[in-house]
């Protein structure tokens, strides 16, 4: 892949970069293909220096600048600014029902700590809802055992009797 990135020229503590397209498998500082542009950071305001023809050219060409190098190129003007994108926050999700949720945390807490805890309207209506739960099932046995005892009839009784 091809890339537009600076190449650190200069002496020591005193940086000096060129604008290179270069193979993105080569050293910062080594082999280029085209060198399209200057850049000296210390002087205030910094110089810069970039044919813009040139770098339209190579990212015509499929050529992607690195970070710094887009930088600098949104800064002349050459590259439009990446739009910014705000990503919004998830919410974690709420509970289905509210009424389950301080059953859940009773029977996760120790038995001498529930006795001890006040009433509340939440704890009157759960055990209504734990019996209504258990009735229906009682009945559900009583109708099996009752529907065994009495002969079968419809397309299940044609089949003969089930295994």
């Amino acid at each position: 892949m091809v890339k537009i990135r600076l190449k650190r020229m200069g002496t020591t503590k005193r940086p000096v970069y060129r604008l290179v397209v270069a193979d993105s498998r080569s050293p910062r500082d080594g082999r280029f293909i085209e060198s399209i542009g200057f850049y000296d950071p210390l002087p205030n305001p910094a110089v810069v220096s970039i044919d813009a023809e040139r770098v339209q050219l190579w990212l015509r060409r499929g050529a992607r600048p690195s970070d710094s190098a887009r930088q600098l190129l949104v800064k002349e003007g050459i590259l439009a600014a990446r739009p910014f994108k705000i990503t919004p926050r998830v919410a974690p999700p709420e509970p289905e029902t509210p009424a389950k949720e301080p059953a859940a945390t009773a029977a996760a807490a120790p038995a001498a700590e529930v006795e001890t805890a006040p009433p509340t309207a939440d704890d009157a209506v759960e055990p209504a809802a734990e019996t209504e739960t258990a009735a229906p099932v009682a009945d559900d046995d009583a109708s099996t055992a009752a529907a065994a005892d009495e002969p079968a009839t419809g397309p299940a009784a044609a089949e003969g009797p089930a295994e």
